[in-house]
């Protein structure tokens, strides 16, 4: 209904401007205004019924039915409002000089009614029909009234004041009927499955991330549009089958440190689609860019619950592949603070790239797959087939990053970060910040980083224990955790984080 506000009060204002205004600058203008009451009262009027009709639409008090019933009445009455202004002059419509008679704004009016406040086609046409009444009935009551030395006949009086807002009417009606088939188009573009799209909440290079709401069940969620990068007919059944077959082994996990996959498709148009949970927190790129760096105990909290998800991914050969901070979210989970859950396994990439590679190279034409600046050297080269020890490298960044703030390796363009993720020595995560960080997890950082896969811890069971392993002054607990939220509690969720 805000727009049925906004259009009372553009009528208001227009009215007043065009009909008013000009004349009260003018002493004479003024008196001749003033002359006759046919003059004024129709504006007056008519301003009037629309900043009652602006007031009305908007109030809480007012129902759904009232507000359309009340849109209806309105259109019709500030029509019969234009023409009392146009046709209702004490000296009448001198018929002799009929060649100044055009349209009347009514058919501007009717028309920026349909468009501006859509409705169903046989709802548009009634109420145009019934507007289009106030041009004959007033120009019939200004000859009554005021007769002019020369009266039209019958067929003039229908050609003139009948007949071109019949065509009017027709124009209003496909106008209604195009609004209305392009509404229900983007009503049913926004439906997926069983869920309803409401806002966007993210974008990226695979597609964007929507909040969503199960129109059974009421249940909140966050929907991922993947758009296919050639047309579904060019991509054929395969990328369909490869998608499926992801969403399948990614809906089995259990790790309550896994998104939880709710649903998954392939809509109309070819883009694939995937329902997760719908998370308040923030994602571990925005918590360090905010707050800064973690300090060690609570890395290893984190990491260890990010090991958690891989380690039951790993025991079904599912390979993350895109390990990195916007994938983290720590979030209030029910009553745990700091819970971490683990976003975006797999799917994409297995729409978008042949079964047999598993691995993001660089091309000829040096487009790069992946995310350079926590991409293992083996993922970005294809030197060696792609397992979960990637994902180790990735955690190797991540847990770099929420230490130090700082990324592994910096460069102007994603080749020179891979080159440098494939031949550079990293610096130990203690020479680039402040904050103690013990040895051990130095230590155990760098050996993530490690170049060669078999050099790096071989599983997440493995780097969990590891980490449990490393002294450190005080454990991060779920105590210190909630005392941290309750201190640093964002004011949304940070749903925007999701993709």
């Amino acid at each position: 209904m805000q727009r049925v506000r906004v259009l009372a009060l553009l009528y208001a204002a227009v009215f007043f401007l065009a009909g008013l205004f000009p004349p009260l600058l003018s002493a004479s203008d003024r008196a001749i205004l003033f002359s006759a009451l046919v003059l004024w009262l129709p504006a007056v009027i008519s301003i009037g019924a629309a900043l009652v009709v602006a007031a009305c639409v908007g109030h809480p008090a007012v129902s759904t039915r009232g507000a359309f019933a009340i849109t209806v009445v309105f259109e019709i009455v500030s029509s019969y409002g234009i023409s009392a202004s146009e046709f209702l002059h004490p000296g009448g419509l001198d018929f002799r000089f009929a060649t100044w008679i055009g349209l009347s704004w009514v058919a501007v009016w009717i028309l920026l009614f349909t468009i501006v406040v859509p409705a169903s086609p046989r709802r548009a046409v009634l109420a145009a029909l019934a507007s289009i009444t106030s041009v004959p009935v007033m120009a019939a009551i200004s000859f009554r009234a005021f007769p002019p030395p020369l009266m039209p006949n019958a067929l003039q009086f229908f050609f003139l004041f009948i007949f071109p807002y019949l065509l009017v009417v027709a124009m209003a009606y496909v106008g209604a009927r195009v609004l209305f088939a392009l509404g229900n188009e983007v009503r049913k573009a926004r439906e997926l499955g069983s869920y309803r799209l409401l806002d966007m909440i993210g974008q990226g290079g695979m597609g964007e991330v929507w909040s969503a709401r199960h129109r059974l069940l009421a249940r909140p969620a966050a929907v991922k549009l993947i758009r296919p990068l050639a047309s579904p007919s060019r991509m054929g059944s395969d990328a369909a089958s490869r998608f499926e077959r992801e969403a399948q082994s990614i809906a089995s996990l259990r790790s309550p440190h896994t998104i939880d996959l709710f649903d998954f498709g392939i809509a109309d148009d070819g883009t694939f689609y995937y329902v997760m949970e719908l998370l308040d927190g923030l994602d571990a790129d925005r918590l360090v860019k905010k707050f800064g760096p973690l300090p060690a105990d609570r890395v290893i909290y984190v990491i260890r619950q990010v090991c958690h998800s891989l380690s039951e991914a790993e025991s079904i050969s599912l390979v993350h592949r895109d390990i990195k901070p916007a994938n983290i979210i720590l979030c209030r989970y029910g009553e745990d603070c700091d819970f971490v859950k683990v976003l975006d396994f797999g799917i994409a990439k297995a729409i978008r790239e042949p079964e047999d590679r598993g691995v993001v190279t660089v091309t000829a034409d040096h487009i790069v797959r992946g995310t350079p600046a926590f991409i293992a050297p083996e993922q970005a080269l294809g030197t060696h087939a792609v397992d979960h020890r990637a994902d180790i490298y990735g955690i190797g960044c991540l847990a770099y990053w929420l230490l130090t703030g700082q990324l592994v390796f910096t460069g102007d363009t994603p080749m020179k970060l891979l080159m440098q993720h494939a031949q550079a020595i990293p610096d130990p995560p203690s020479a680039r910040t402040e904050l103690p960080i013990p040895a051990e997890l130095d230590a155990l950082v760098l050996a993530c980083l490690a170049k060669n896969p078999s050099d790096r811890p071989q599983s997440a069971r493995q780097l969990s224990l590891r980490l449990d392993a490393v002294p450190v002054n005080r454990a991060w607990t779920a105590e210190l955790a909630r005392g941290w939220w309750d201190a640093h509690q964002p004011l949304a969720p940070m749903v925007k984080s999701q993709g």
